[in-house]
């Protein structure tokens, strides 16, 4: 397999941009995206056995079991940083060693508990985007991994992001196996 071919595999929807700033439209736009994913990853793989969950999703990547954990640890810490943004000023978070927590046993389990963390997470994480003002979408919070300072339009556009690109790694995982809908 080709460098632009694994590369196309590990970001199916091309890389996250920083740095930008989203107009109230675009904003509304990105909820929208994070409200529809927990019903659109489980529509697509909460049915799935465990010969499918343990096929990793590209060459040296995780199983699509441990995505599925992952994006419910790394919304679990998205919401708690967004809190923390809009009750402090400037917090720094807490970075975490995503790959050592793909590790942990818990990401081993099914993914039922991780599918239901998702759904009830992002009511009460949409909950409180929706009730943003303006003013809250400029609050920032520094991240010490990256060491960059991001505001809450950029977290919620990067989330919205993360969605659609690991929705992607699993669904185009799918359409290259013959797993989708039509081909069942």
């Amino acid at each position: 397999m080709q460098d632009q071919d694994l590369e196309l595999l590990r970001y199916p929807i091309g890389e996250f941009v920083n740095g930008k700033s989203y107009a109230a439209d675009e904003t509304k736009q990105h909820i929208a995206i994070i409200e529809e994913f927990p019903v659109t990853l489980t529509e697509l793989v909460g049915k799935w056995g465990d010969d499918r969950l343990d096929t990793p999703y590209r060459p040296g990547g995780w199983t699509v079991r441990q995505l599925v954990h992952h994006v419910a640890d790394s919304h679990i810490n998205a919401y708690v940083r967004t809190k923390l943004t809009l009750t402090e000023d400037n917090p720094t978070v807490k970075p975490y060693e995503e790959g050592e927590w793909a590790k942990l046993p818990d990401a081993k389990l099914d993914i039922a508990p991780s599918l239901v963390i998702l759904r009830n997470l992002h009511q009460r994480w949409v909950k409180v985007l929706e009730a943003l003002t303006s003013d809250d979408l400029l609050r920032t919070y520094y991240h010490p991994g990256s060491q960059q300072t991001f505001s809450l339009d950029e977290l919620v556009a990067h989330y919205a992001w993360h969605c659609k690109h690991h929705y992607q790694h699993a669904y185009r995982l799918a359409e290259r196996n013959g797993w989708t809908e039509k081909n069942v």
